[in-house]
């Protein structure tokens, strides 16, 4: 019988959040926030995740349940087959063995996973998704990722699904640091809105937030700046839909602060285009923050169950 009470930890470039959570309904029975010490490499980041890993363990050592599977999300390219990190240029990750690095430090298994992976799969297992076994995330932050439910497994492919930042949505558009031009996280991302935004203006902005507030207040350029936006989103869910038969987009992130200033002319758009295809619901995130640690908690039960042999 696998264990209901779970941990997941999403390493972010500046911050490490870890979460116990019932795995079962969702619900945060305890948490931890630190710093990520990405200054002092790999083996201090390492050591910072066990160390919370085993804060979090003593938390369940309160429940009767045993000790607790976990889960831990990092950004990049990520192969959860084989535990390995194949690049996380955030956080000094290059082809290191995490999982197996964890489990020695802590005593027990570690499943490995991508942050927005993870986060999709909490969001259709507890969020904006739940009740649906088709379910597309895409968080609008620095970049643009996506987690991939298709009839209720989360796509992976080695650590490379999901990469819809980088679907071009504007032939010969703007270079993108991955090689190619005209990527979707160059005009969708919340780090594009600023910069766009300044560039098209010369007023710079601290960030998304500044430009959808100036979008409100009637700003020409932030109102053609987050219409590029809207555009370059509809073409690259467009495609996606078109591939995986969504029937929920959850939209998170940044940029999803924006609310019905983001939300009405992407569903707007969106629905313009859309011919034969399912007609998914549009809706915001959620689990917030929260939702890679959840995800990466799922996906250590999950393992945990297979394992098992669980159903």
């Amino acid at each position: 019988m696998t264990n209901s009470v779970a941990i997941g930890i999403d390493i972010g470039g500046s911050g490490i959040k870890g979460l116990l959570i019932d795995s079962a309904t969702g619900a945060v029975l305890a948490s931890h926030r630190t710093d990520t010490p990405v200054a002092e490499g790999p083996d201090a980041v390492t050591a910072t995740v066990a160390a919370t890993a085993t804060r979090l363990s003593k938390a369940a050592a309160q429940t009767a349940a045993g000790p607790p599977a976990v889960g831990v999300v990092v950004p990049g390219i990520v192969d959860e087959s084989c535990g390995v990190v194949r690049s996380a240029v955030n956080l000094g990750f290059l082809d290191l063995p995490l999982a197996a690095n964890l489990s020695h430090a802590i005593g027990r298994p570690v499943r490995l996973g991508h942050d927005v992976r993870a986060g999709g799969l909490a969001e259709a297992r507890f969020g904006a998704g739940k009740g649906e076994r088709n379910v597309l995330f895409v968080p609008l932050g620095t970049g643009i990722a996506a987690g991939c439910v298709v009839d209720g497994r989360l796509l992976s492919a080695g650590g490379y699904a999901g990469e819809l930042g980088h679907v071009v949505v504007v032939p010969d558009g703007e270079q993108c640091p991955c090689g190619q031009r005209g990527c979707l996280e160059r005009y969708a991302s919340a780090a594009a809105v600023a910069r766009r935004y300044t560039a098209r203006t010369g007023s710079p902005v601290s960030g998304a937030a500044e430009v959808i507030a100036r979008v409100r207040a009637g700003d020409a350029a932030a109102i053609a700046v987050l219409d590029e936006a809207v555009q370059a989103l509809v073409t690259a869910l467009l495609a996606a839909i078109t591939l995986l038969g969504s029937a929920v987009v959850v939209i998170g992130g940044g940029l999803a602060r924006a609310g019905a200033a983001l939300m009405d002319p992407l569903a707007t758009e969106l629905d313009a285009r859309l011919t034969f295809h399912r007609r998914p619901r549009l809706v915001t995130a959620e689990l917030g923050d929260e939702a890679g640690a959840i995800g990466a908690a799922l996906l250590a039960v999950q393992t945990q169950a297979s394992e098992g042999g669980a159903a």
